[in-house]
């Protein structure tokens, strides 16, 4: 190897590693807090055997998740020193397709890999663990066809878009990271525009939210601080999980807020309120059009980054690929470019814990009590069964909500 392959060769060894040892330690920091005891705000939601259901529910998955990530990281390795690669790439090549047809096949390759790599996770995590603690409403046939419909979904969209990255870095000249810029930008935009009325609806069923004391109460709310809002859906998310949450999704005309049919069967109306009062906010105060331009210029700065560094042979050499090209430049950027995205998400869950807050504000503010969302927030972590004692380390890794106490104890203190 020459200089800059081991160079690339250590920088993409010590990111992998990098990122599983940390993951690890965040992992074992977080089961090692779980020693504290009920925070006294619990009390009245965490009975004993609830409160050591929440912490064996987080054992087994920690565990579970350190067996996942140990195999995944050394299939990866193996697959990568044993000239994985480049057998996929030959494989690919030996028809002939061109460029852009066997981008899509090789990418299509390694995808469908890495789907039979962690399917028997997924559906142990499925049926297994989320069984055992009581969340599992997913049958294997609504699974199957979940599945189907998603690697459908993903090799119409995900084509379509991989196909014009691939001619323009192919045939864009200089500007070719521009016109991928755009292309994604205008993509991104489209599908935000579209998940709402039509791709979401071919996973779950969304009802209007029938007339009533609630939809009454969320429409007076609505109108107290200027929301424009006639979709308010409530989708049948009993039917995978009894896991509770509302959201709040896409723009313009096509914007709705969704509410989980769990959720309304364990909240009050006032609680149910908030809670939207809170996904309002984010919208009132920005949060979301904040993410998007956010995300476009990341996007922006990883295609220029992409420009840069597509074709050098180093990159090349150091997954022992005879042939330089852009598919697999692609792929293999991906992987270099591990350090600076893990550094940009930390930043970015460090901004979104606080619009997490903000939006609480926001909330207990119109909605002039605090009481609704602290209550609505108990429930939520109880019936979920969600880590109340974090580490501070796994929350800065991981998190983009604060932990629930901390919440809990600024919208007291409103």
């Amino acid at each position: 190897m020459h200089f800059s392959e081991q160079l690339i060769t250590i920088i993409i060894l010590v990111t992998l590693t990098g990122s599983y040892l940390i993951g690890t330690i965040a992992d074992f920091l977080n089961l090692k807090n779980l020693d504290q005891p009920l925070p006294t705000e619990f009390k009245d939601h965490y009975d004993k055997k609830k409160y050591s259901d929440s912490q064996n529910y987080l054992k087994t998955n920690t565990k579970f998740g350190f067996i996942t990530s140990s195999i995944d990281l050394t299939i990866i390795l193996l697959f990568w020193f044993s000239g994985g690669f480049q057998i996929i790439d030959s494989f690919v090549r030996s028809f002939n397709f061109g460029s852009i047809v066997s981008g899509l096949f090789f990418t299509g390759i390694l995808l469908f890999l890495k789907l039979l790599i962690s399917l028997p996770f997924t559906l142990y995590t499925t049926f297994v663990i989320e069984e055992k603690f009581g969340f599992n409403k997913t049958t294997p046939k609504l699974f199957l066809a979940d599945l189907i419909k998603s690697i459908v979904l993903s090799a119409i969209l995900g084509g379509v878009l991989l196909s014009l990255i691939l001619g323009f870095l192919e045939f864009g000249g200089p500007l070719a990271w521009v016109m991928c810029w755009m292309a994604s930008t205008l993509f991104l935009l489209i599908v935000q525009y579209i998940v709402p009325t039509w791709i979401m609806p071919l996973f779950n069923k969304f009802t209007p939210l029938e007339d009533g004391p609630l939809k009454e109460a969320i429409i007076s709310y609505a109108k107290s601080i200027n929301f424009s809002l006639s979709n308010i859906f409530v989708m049948d998310g009993s039917k995978r999980s009894s896991k509770s949450n509302a959201f709040f999704t896409g723009f313009g005309k096509n914007k709705r807020i969704v509410l989980f049919d769990t959720l309304i069967k364990e909240q009050s109306i006032e609680e149910l309120v908030s809670v939207l009062a809170h996904e309002m906010g984010h919208f009132k105060k920005k949060h979301i059009i904040k993410r998007m331009v956010l995300g476009i210029f990341q996007m922006g700065f990883i295609f220029y980054l992409i420009s840069i560094f597509i074709s050098h042979e180093g990159l090349f050499h150091a997954f022992f690929m005879k042939d330089i090209s852009i598919y697999a430049g692609l792929i293999f950027f991906g992987m270099l470019y591990s350090p600076i995205d893990l550094f940009i998400s930390i930043l970015f869950q460090i901004s979104s814990r606080k619009d997490e807050y903000e939006a609480d504000r926001f909330a207990a503010k119109t909605v002039k009590d605090s009481r609704p969302l602290i209550n609505a927030l108990k429930k939520l972590s109880a019936h979920n069964l969600s880590n109340l004692t974090p580490h501070p380390f796994y929350v800065f890794l991981n998190y983009s909500h604060p932990p629930v106490l901390l919440r809990i104890n600024t919208l007291k203190s409103l």
